[in-house]
């Protein structure tokens, strides 16, 4: 079973690696990527997050029930920015800093062109809840983290705020 990792451990600095190989091993860490963020009721999740640097990263956006059906599923890889457009702000959250949550601004729209399990090339247009969580899950793949796009003064808040529950954590 895959952990995830969590802030601030240094492997989610790491810059991702192109996938050239669409094969058993890609396959089978797309399915296990798949039970770890539904079993941690996430909507999304890179493969950095679960020790993997490579340009993969799942999103399964809950329905209006909220509820996430396997169809629904999106495996992204090797994901690229065609165009973005406007800017809107969400409260994001991140599996790999638990328990902190931060609005965070990010572009409104966006095309994007990536590559399926099998290696075929898609483009998907996305908007709202989609097009941001696929920009936080890219971010993940450059190093990036969503903290890293708060205000000084956020930021420092949070660093303050993360210790302490850190400190709680390892004193229960």
């Amino acid at each position: 079973m895959l952990q995830i990792v969590e802030y601030p451990d240094k492997r989610l600095r790491e810059k991702s690696q192109r996938v050239e190989s669409f094969d058993t091993s890609l396959h089978k860490l797309l399915d296990a990527m798949y039970e770890v963020m539904i079993d941690s009721n996430g909507i999304g999740l890179a493969a950095i997050q679960v020790a993997y640097p490579l340009q993969v990263l799942i999103l399964n956006i809950p329905n209006e029930d909220g509820e996430q059906p396997k169809e629904n599923l999106l495996e992204i890889i090797n994901p690229k920015i065609i165009s973005k457009e406007g800017t809107s702000s969400y409260q994001e959250g991140c599996l790999s800093v638990p328990g902190f949550y931060e609005d965070v601004e990010r572009f409104e729209s966006l095309e994007l062109e990536y590559q399926d399990r099998d290696g075929n090339i898609s483009t998907l247009q996305a908007d709202g809840l989609l097009s941001i969580a696929l920009q936080h899950e890219m971010d993940h793949l450059n190093g990036i983290l969503f903290i890293d796009k708060l205000s000084y003064s956020r930021r420092k808040k949070f660093e303050k705020e993360y210790k302490k529950l850190q400190r709680d954590k390892k004193s229960r």
